[in-house]
């Protein structure tokens, strides 16, 4: 699968673009969650139905730039991550204790 657009030229690999040593901890974090996590959450279930319909290595890729998405928009709100989605809230959305 060739992927062309303007300048970049990928062949259906993730980009090598950024930090070498944080792709490697994302995916590891990723890979952990899915398969050494027994607690639940919204979070992991979504990544188990890519896995179902994709395969477990492109799910596990999909979770972790999932979860960089999710840790910089914690950041930048300075929220903490919620394990379920009650009420309808975001990933990122002050949880109620």
């Amino acid at each position: 699968m060739l992927n062309q657009s303007g300048e970049s030229c990928r062949i259906g690999h993730v980009s090598l673009a950024g930090d070498a040593m944080l792709r490697t901890l994302l995916y590891e974090a990723a890979q952990v969650l899915l398969t050494r996590v027994k607690k639940w959450s919204w979070l992991k279930a979504w990544a188990m139905n890519v896995a179902r319909r994709r395969g477990l290595k492109r799910a596990v890729v999909a979770l972790g730039r999932r979860l960089a998405v999710i840790m910089h928009r914690m950041w930048s709100d300075e929220t903490e991550f919620c394990w379920s989605r009650k009420d309808g809230l975001g990933p990122a959305q002050r949880c109620a204790d």
